[in-house]
């Protein structure tokens, strides 16, 4: 099998399409960061791609919304390619305005898999505040991208991450297995003396996936805990380590998300 393809979209306010990169590069993949813009015009075509990705950022500057501006964008000039392109056998990672943008286009949750359909919604924090700290997450659903994971630890960074959804939706969404990570009180949370659930998301739900569990929408930043020693408390634990005379981790849990996208290829 050739190296999986990964293209990550970039422009207008998105700025973590270099980090998001990386992490598939250093995952075994083959990334391109590619404007909307050349996207529109044909000049790159999603085609030659294995996954797609939409990372984080503050496009358009959120001002008609979180991701709204974006994701009205992609939908009046690439929506067919767009469909045709979850519709075969390829990953779609959204990652906190990434989430914000698929949720507006529709692509997560698309319960009863109504692809086009705003489900979702993701609103202003409970503190009204842009909130920066690190969560601990819990695997609750089906997908490829957290095959193999159990819980994680992972950095936020967002002022409109609250999930909401009418309670029928959220009922399909627990009952279809969609709910693909909550927020929980793990290691990091004690460590640092914070609440588990950081913005009020209903049912402390942290990520969704459509159906299928091939598009992920999360609002924690995988690309952000790479490496072990991004952890907050990385010293401590690298203590515990030695005395313990184990060997010292070089990776931290975000990183296996994007092994997981290039595995799904293998």
């Amino acid at each position: 099998m050739a190296t999986p393809r990964v293209l990550v979209f970039s422009g207008y306010g998105l700025n973590c399409e270099e980090e998001t990169a990386f992490a598939f590069e250093s995952a075994g993949g083959r990334s391109d960061v590619a404007h909307i813009n050349d996207v529109i015009d044909g000049r790159i075509k999603l085609d030659r791609y294995q996954i797609l990705a939409f990372p984080g950022g503050f496009s358009y500057g959120d001002d008609t919304g979180s991701g709204q501006a974006f994701g009205n964008k992609l939908r009046h000039h690439l929506w067919d390619e767009l469909l045709a392109f979850v519709r075969r056998d390829t990953l779609t990672i959204g990652i906190c305005n990434g989430f914000q943008i698929i949720a507006n286009l529709g692509l997560v949750p698309a319960v009863d898999r109504q692809y086009g359909d705003r489900q979702l919604a993701l609103l202003h924090n409970d503190s009204a505040r842009y909130t920066v700290r690190w969560v601990d997450l819990e695997v609750t659903g089906h997908t490829p991208w957290l095959r193999g994971i159990r819980q994680l630890s992972i950095p936020i960074a967002h002022g409109e991450g609250k999930v909401y959804a009418d309670p029928e939706t959220l009922s399909k969404l627990n009952r279809k297995g969609q709910v693909a990570l909550r927020y929980v009180s793990g290691e990091i949370c004690r460590y640092l003396n914070l609440p588990a659930n950081p913005n009020g998301s209903l049912e402390d739900i942290a990520g969704v996936t459509d159906e299928s569990g091939r598009i992920l929408g999360l609002m924690p930043h995988p690309e952000r805990a790479l490496f072990f020693t991004q952890l907050p408390h990385w010293p401590l634990l690298r203590e515990q380590y030695r005395r313990r005379g184990e060997p010292i981790p070089e990776t931290a849990s975000g990183r296996q998300i994007f092994e997981n996208g290039i595995r799904y290829f293998a």
